[in-house]
């Protein structure tokens, strides 16, 4: 008997091990007879499927598998922990083998500052994923990876990314991360937030039929409320967002979790509480906005960031507040404009704005931070945008996120009702017989999964030419003419091919990073400098260790002319020097 069953386990194994050998066949016969779409690698090594949303802790699992299968192209690591003690991941990617990532010029980007904000998470992890993938397959994407590190942080509120999606939610909870504070005053502790009190996983609204009420039902589409007209009579009243008074006071959901605003706690141009809700308590009081500003810090090689937020179709440049419109001169702005506007023609319905005039005043903003502290040229996205409804310009006006009609609508035709909760009767313990419904937290805020992927890969496509444009400094050439008593002058050029300087101008006011440097080895030198005329020859010379000029910066498509006086003959080595631009180096033999 027991041979027997021996036997059958054997035959059992070679059937199942023929099905999988004949299912593994058959998908590799199908990979060599399909058509590969442009713009995604034909086999990945790291599946990922791009039309859902991945938690703090599959995040940190497709890091490490991309790093897994391409060590020599990325690194995984936590640059710190978050009030909940969730790791805050970075990957970087750059090809290890052409030169230390943290001396190549640099692209930082992430997202997710916002809690409820996801998007950016997928966006950024797209990003890193897509490099890898394609790096040996896309000339481009190639060269980028050689001569680029791109540090990626998918997700720098990984406790309210969490929170939002395993917990009940509206589309705009929680904005927050989940450092406890006291917002009513009460002496208790984030004791009266939302509660889904129908069990649906969402937090959406409740109304109640009032005669004196100010509100009616769309006689159009039923699920949505509309403000009485004037004249009209009203049938309801519209209510909190779904909940209870929990601490007994006579408000509802007045205590949520967190309750402050993750972006307005950054070291520049930082207000306090009484004039901006959400500033906390001093800039950098959370141990998130700590973890980033140390990584930073840590990389003057980063030129260019971006972070991502996720409603209102729009590339934000600073500065926050009206006041600190002198930071940004005219030299950077030229570089803004240029960026800014070619993600305009690569994101359709996007549109090119300034945070403060176009937007609403932020003070203590990480856009503003990384610009006004870090000195790189820095772009915040705005993911979802009401244009993607039905493909139709939008009004002039800020209609950022689609008129109600149209939300609906969407969810009509392409989401089948799938995005909104229809209006069912509650027994609510405070406010009698009411009704509960309205907007699901997974609608408005974040796209559907038949646009996630499109959005990832537009988005992720601006951040790339932006990444090009970080500053590549070389030696472009060098001339030599002799002189008498056995004296050479050396004339190098020295170029950036790149439309971002190796200093912004905030950058060169501040002293943020030290100067770019070009030396010149192979003989001794009696003196050098930077030609500041070229067509005179008018050269500012350096006093003290003439064979190491120090250059304010290399602008954008520009070059530098350096001049040495050298005691001795060919050959002679140049090399440059940028924290930002990179290294090069030539030799005249």
């Amino acid at each position: 008997m027991i041979r027997m069953i021996e036997k059958i386990g054997i035959i059992l194994c070679l059937l199942f091990g023929m099905i999988n050998y004949s299912t593994a066949k058959v998908e590799k016969e199908l990979t060599k007879s399909s058509l590969k779409a442009l713009g995604a690698p034909n086999n990945p090594k790291v599946e990922v499927i791009w039309n859902r949303y991945y938690d703090s802790k599959e995040i940190g699992e497709i890091c490490k598998r991309i790093s897994e299968a391409y060590p020599k192209l990325a690194k995984f690591n936590s640059i710190g922990k978050s009030y909940e003690g969730r790791d805050i991941w970075l990957l970087t990617i750059s090809n290890s083998e052409k030169g230390d990532p943290d001396k190549k010029p640099a692209m930082y980007i992430d997202g997710n500052i916002h809690g409820n904000e996801i998007q950016g998470g997928e966006v950024s992890l797209y990003t890193g994923w897509y490099l890898a993938e394609m790096y040996g397959h896309l000339d481009w994407i190639t060269q980028l990876v050689d001569e680029k590190t791109f540090y990626i942080i998918p997700t720098i509120n990984p406790d309210g990314r969490d929170h939002f999606m395993h917990d009940a939610n509206s589309p705009n909870s929680p904005r927050s991360g989940f450092d406890p504070r006291d917002d009513d005053g009460d002496g208790l502790i984030d004791e009266d937030g939302d509660d889904d009190l129908n069990g649906d996983g969402n937090i959406t609204q409740m109304r109640i039929k009032d005669p004196n009420g100010r509100w009616v039902i769309d006689p159009e589409d039923p699920r949505i409320m509309l403000p009485a007209k004037p004249d009209q009579k009203g049938e309801y009243e519209l209510l909190w967002s779904e909940g209870i008074d929990n601490d007994g006071d006579g408000l509802v959901n007045e205590d949520d979790p967190g309750s402050y605003d993750p972006n307005r706690n950054w070291h520049w141009k930082w207000a306090p509480q009484y004039v901006q809700w959400g500033a906390d308590r001093y800039p950098g009081s959370l141990p998130e906005t700590r973890a980033v500003v140390d990584f930073v810090f840590k990389h003057n090689n980063i030129a260019a960031f971006q972070t991502y937020h996720n409603s209102g179709g729009m590339i934000l440049r600073g500065p926050g507040n009206k006041d600190d419109q002198q930071t940004y001169r005219r030299e950077d702005l030229q570089v803004y404009d240029f960026l800014g506007k070619l993600g305009e023609e690569i994101l359709p319905g996007y549109r090119y704005l300034i945070v403060f005039k176009d937007l609403y005043p932020v003070f203590g903003g990480e856009l503003d931070f990384f610009y006004g502290v870090r000195g790189g040229i820095t772009f915040s996205n705005e993911l979802w945008t009401s244009f993607d409804y039905f493909r139709k310009k939008q009004d002039e006006e800020r209609n950022w996120f689609g008129s109600q009609k149209e939300t609906y609508r969407f969810d009509k035709l392409l989401l089948f009702g799938e995005g909104v909760v229809d209006w069912k009767p509650y027994n609510h313990p405070q406010y009698g017989m009411i009704e509960i419904g309205g907007i699901k937290k997974a609608w408005t805020r974040t796209a559907p999964s038949f646009m996630l992927e499109e959005m990832c890969h537009r988005n992720m496509a601006f951040t790339l030419y932006n990444a090009y444009h970080t500053p590549q400094v070389s030696v472009d050439s060098i001339f030599t003419k002799e002189l008498p008593g056995g004296l050479t002058e050396v004339t190098a050029i020295i170029k950036n091919s790149r439309v971002i300087p190796t200093h912004t101008s905030q950058d060169i006011q501040n002293k943020i990073t030290r100067p770019d440097y070009v030396s010149i080895s192979g003989g001794k030198v009696l003196m050098g400098g930077i030609v500041e005329d070229r067509l005179t020859g008018l050269v500012k010379d350096q006093k003290r260790n003439p064979e190491k000029i120090e250059v304010e910066a290399i602008p954008g498509m520009e070059a530098v002319f350096v001049k040495w006086i050298v005691d001795g003959k060919k050959p002679f080595v140049v090399n440059v020097d940028s924290e930002k631009g990179g290294k090069d180096s030539k030799q005249l033999k």
